[in-house]
């Protein structure tokens, strides 16, 4: 291989490290700007106990290297939230690949049974999921676009209520899951500045739709 060629492989390698640190560095500001506007907490760095904290969280569980980082915490809407990317590795060696996520957590005043919301194909991989049937819905629209698993069926049927299932239906990129005190959201993706107020509105509007009667029960 030739020398010159060796030197532009390294310097678009050098290039694209580069940016991509700038980019990082630019989305981490405007987090922390909004952070600020909406008087939550901010804390950038690696926190590696959310993962044990949420263990219970089945997106949560997956890999290794786990952890969360660009973490707001505060009050919203009267409600205990954390909003984070994730990150954890699976594969090894040439295999390995690094998955990025973001989960928006509101906390819940009573313990709550095990609840999955997800589009179809998502617990596919969810060991815990194995076993649980996927609950049917009259809504067929529903029932084919979601996959719904939960221990309390009961529990599933109050949550996914009419004005739920239509709220779903109309955000369906949401994941959700339901377990003691915690609500999460999660998404696919790393945290875009632009819509962390807008998905902690969704995440304060999916507690609203929770019937009291439920929080009472459980």
């Amino acid at each position: 291989m030739e020398p010159l060629f060796i030197v532009l492989i390294i310097a678009v390698v050098l290039a694209a490290i580069i940016l991509s640190y700038i980019a990082d560095r630019k989305r981490r500001e405007a987090i922390k700007a909004v952070a600020a506007r909406l008087g939550l907490n901010f804390q950038p760095g690696k926190n590696r106990s959310i993962p044990r904290h949420y263990k219970f969280i089945d997106k949560i569980r997956s890999g290794r290297d786990r952890y969360a980082y660009n973490m707001l915490w505060g009050s919203y809407e009267g409600n205990g939230v954390k909003v984070f990317d994730y990150h954890y590795k699976t594969g090894s060696g040439k295999n390995t690949r690094h998955h990025y996520l973001c989960f928006f957590i509101l906390d819940l005043p009573v313990s709550v049974p095990e609840l999955t919301i997800g589009p179809e194909g998502f617990f596919s991989k969810i060991v815990q999921a194995v076993g649980y049937d996927d609950i049917d819905f009259e809504s067929h629209e529903f029932s084919r676009k979601f996959c719904v698993r939960s221990k309390d069926k009961k529990f599933a049927y109050d949550i996914c209520h009419g004005r739920m299932i239509e709220y779903l239906l109309a955000n369906s990129d949401m994941t959700i899951e339901m377990e003691r005190h915690t609500l999460a959201v999660s998404f696919s993706h790393k945290m875009d500045p632009e819509k962390i107020e807008h998905n902690l509105k969704r995440l304060a509007a999916v507690r609203r739709m929770i019937p009291d009667y439920v929080i009472a029960r459980s």
